[in-house]
């Protein structure tokens, strides 16, 4: 680490440092290291890691980098002027890279750590065959930790790992690369301390990582959710890691992997209050955890070390010691072990999670919650909770507190707390009674409940609540948007306040809404819930002569959307009518074929009575699956009914989706589903006609079908109105559409 200093300032007088990266080479992005070295520690990790530095037991060989001669910076540059060049094909662009590769015996680190070279040897490595590239990592093993640490070597170790990468899939070539990294690992396990806690090197070591495993780090953390692109709703969703896309993995090096995480983890045991505070080491640990998911044995072993617990004590089955946990909750308020926790809650046993559970969190959520770091924490705790038990615990701790916590800005605590109670199916009820009591009072009406949550900030930062009225200018709170989807998931009888505040919202309002981007999905949410169809009908009517206006919206169209799959025959007509107004506008947004092919508007336009009948049918083998499939509680159609049922309904059995795919394939036909189709085939056998003589004729006895199906049911004084079908599940749209489900 004492060299690195020295390196940096070698660097720093070098010019066109900042310049951009040739055109070609490979590696992470540049940018990164640069921004990673500069950005902020709140948590006073540079302390930490200066300690690291002047530990004379973490002395390390120095380096002192030597300069290039002339003679070999002339040849390496051209080389690059060779590949530069449109004449190489790819055998002789091989054999270049081999032969060069040759030339930096011996040299290296100073190669490697050149600005300009460096680039070329990253093309020498994309381009060269598994045994050079191979022979390229054994030569420089004892420098590669050196190598990893600098700026530009950085960019060179990553593009051989990648290359190393490409070849995973030939067995015939495994003892080769098992080898070279065998060599690395083993110069990197010797002191993998300043490794961890660089800023370029912590990132090489990570793929490294990933590579015995047998996958690449970016791959690994798109399918992981290790990036922070990692959302809200994605966890809200209940995104479990375990065992995620382990199929994903290529064959790896499980003897070289265990090689280094065991001699890394000997190194946290001295060095615990180092790295569990150092922005590169927590994200290095963190790697290392979600490479370990799914295998309890190695979790029980580590995550109680990447605690600072006595190894003694974890052999005896005793993971947290009760002098450790004050000391615990005091790191999990530093931003970068309050990362390290999260991924440890989210792989931890069972058996390890409840322990930590109740020794370290049980008492102190509230405090954590209202910490700008360790309110993370306690959202990852909550978001894998198991059971009714810890349930109860979070909810005798926080629910008092859920009004105290929206004045503090932590609604994703609340968010996951109700997130929670719904996929456990405990304390719903309760969800909803301390949600509503703290954005309204008792003797208020609870027509302001929805539009104080959807304004969360602008609520309760106002003045004089009992005067706050929807504001004319503000943002849409995503947290709110996020809980009002969750509540009215709920069964029908708990969610009675924010239902009779939602339809008594202002049709300007409800306006405003649907063209938010959180706000459509509350209006999806709504008219998928258990409300009664005519509190659905009272929403609808209020955004009727709006709907054109909501169709070209990005947003506002899956409102539309929605409310045509789950209108009755008469609205689905009248909503069609609507967008014909603006179908010339639609057809050319991003979005609006697909609502036109959804709506059928051609059909619509060429033939309204086959259209109705087609409707009409596709309503009909709707009735007919939840006959068959769907939940046992179901209630019979109602006469003059607005929209099918969605309340207390229980999952569908597994092969639903296959089901779904049955019944869409068979609507997407002029065919009905579960029809007498093959006497239909053996009548076009023994009269043929031509194609357009076929269809015509299949589409008026249809329609002449339904009719005569319509009338009778009219002399019974029965009801045509298809959208009074039995109750159907939320999310069976039976079609398909770019489905939202709880994004922000």
């Amino acid at each position: 680490m004492g060299e690195e200093h020295e390196l940096d300032k070698q660097h720093k007088k070098k010019k066109g440092m900042k310049g951009k990266t040739k055109k070609g080479s490979v590696g992470f992005d540049r940018d990164y290291s640069s921004k990673a070295a500069t950005g902020a520690r709140s948590n006073g990790s540079f302390k930490g890691r200066k300690n690291v530095q002047h530990d004379n037991s973490l002395a390390s060989t120095s380096h002192i980098r030597k300069q290039v001669d002339p003679e070999t910076a002339q040849y390496f540059s051209e080389i690059a002027n060779i590949f530069e060049s449109t004449g190489v094909d790819l055998e002789e662009r091989s054999v270049i890279c081999g032969n060069a590769l040759e030339e930096t015996r011996g040299k290296e680190f100073e190669l490697a750590t050149d600005y300009i070279i460096s680039h070329t040897l990253q093309a020498l490595l994309e381009g060269c065959d598994v045994d050079h590239l191979c022979g390229f990592l054994r030569s420089c093993a004892k420098d590669f930790p050196s190598i990893a640490m600098d700026r530009s070597g950085s960019h060179v170790a990553e593009t051989a790992i990648k290359s190393l990468a490409t070849h995973l899939q030939d067995q015939e070539v495994h003892h080769v690369i098992e080898e070279a990294l065998t060599m690395i690992c083993k110069v990197i396990a010797a002191d993998p301390v300043n490794m961890m806690c660089d800023c370029y090197g912590s990132h090489v070591l990570r793929s490294l990582l990933c590579l015995c495993k047998g996958v690449e780090l970016e791959k690994f953390e798109y399918y992981h959710g290790v990036s922070k692109s990692l959302s809200k709703a994605e966890r809200l969703n209940s995104k479990v890691l375990k065992g995620d896309h382990a199929s994903n993995f290529l064959p790896g090096f499980p003897n070289v992997l265990k090689l280094l995480v065991s001699e890394m983890l000997k190194c946290v045991m001295k060095y615990n209050k180092t790295l569990q505070v150092d922005q590169y080491g927590s994200s290095v640990l963190q790697t290392v955890l979600k490479l370990l998911a799914s295998d309890d044995e190695e979790l029980l072993y580590a995550i109680p070390i990447l605690l600072g617990c006595n190894e003694k004590n974890i052999s005896e089955g005793n993971f947290i010691e009760a002098t450790r946990v004050r000391e615990l909750l005091n790191f999990l308020k530093e931003t970068s072990f309050s990362h390290l926790m999260e991924v440890i809650l989210e792989a931890a046993p069972d058996a390890l999670y409840d322990e930590m559970f109740t020794k370290i969190f049980r008492n102190s959520l509230f405090e954590l919650s209202s910490h700008h770091c360790g309110n993370f924490v306690v959202q990852a705790l909550i978001s894998h909770a198991k059971n009714k038990d810890q349930m109860e615990l979070l909810w005798e701790e926080l629910g008092p507190n859920v009004e105290q916590l929206f004045k503090l800005g932590r609604s994703g605590v609340i968010t996951a707390l109700i997130a929670a109670s719904e996929r456990l199916q405990i304390h719903e009820e309760k969800s909803c009674q301390f949600l509503a009591a703290a954005v309204h009072s008792a003797d208020e009406s609870p027509k302001w409940i929805v539009p104080r949550l959807l304004f969360l900030d602008s609520y309760f930062t106002y003045g004089d609540k009992s005067n706050w009225s929807w504001p004319s200018v503000g943002k849409m709170h995503t947290m709110g948007s996020l809980i009002l989807q969750i509540v009215f998931r709920f069964r029908s009888e708990y969610i009675e306040p924010y239902i009779k505040s939602i339809i008594s919202m202002e049709p300007s309002h409800l306006l405003e809404a649907a063209k938010n981007r959180g706000g459509s999905h509350v209006i999806e949410s709504f008219l998928s819930s258990g409300a009664s169809e005519k509190q659905k009908l009272k929403l609808a009517k209020k955004l009727k002569g709006h709907l054109g206006e909501l169709a070209l919206h990005p947003s506002g169209y899956f409102a539309v959307d929605k409310l045509f799959t789950l209108s009755d025959l008469s609205l689905k007509e009248a909503i069609t009518q609507e967008l014909m107004a603006v179908r010339s506008e639609l057809s050319k947004t991003k979005h609006g074929p697909y609502l036109l092919r959804k709506l059928d508007m051609d059909g619509f336009v060429a033939r309204p009575d086959h259209w109705r009948s087609k409707q009409a049918s596709k309503e009909s083998t709707y009735k007919e699956f939840h006959a068959m499939f769907g939940s046992g509680g179901t209630k019979s159609a109602k006469k003059g009914g607005f929209l099918a049922d969605t309340s207390k309904h229980k999952s569908h059995p597994s092969n639903l989706k296959e089901v779904r795919k049955e019944i869409h394939k068979s609507l997407s036909s002029s065919v009905p589903f579960l029809s007498m189709s093959g006497r239909k085939r053996k009548s076009e056998k023994a009269k043929p006609k031509s194609n357009k003589d076929t269809q015509m004729g299949g589409d008026d006895k249809n329609s002449n079908r339904e009719k005569k199906r319509s009338d009778k049911k009219k002399h019974k004084g029965g009801s045509d109105n298809v959208g009074t079908a039995k109750k159907r599940h939320r999310d069976d749209n039976f079609h398909e559409a770019p489905q939202k489900k709880l994004k922000p």
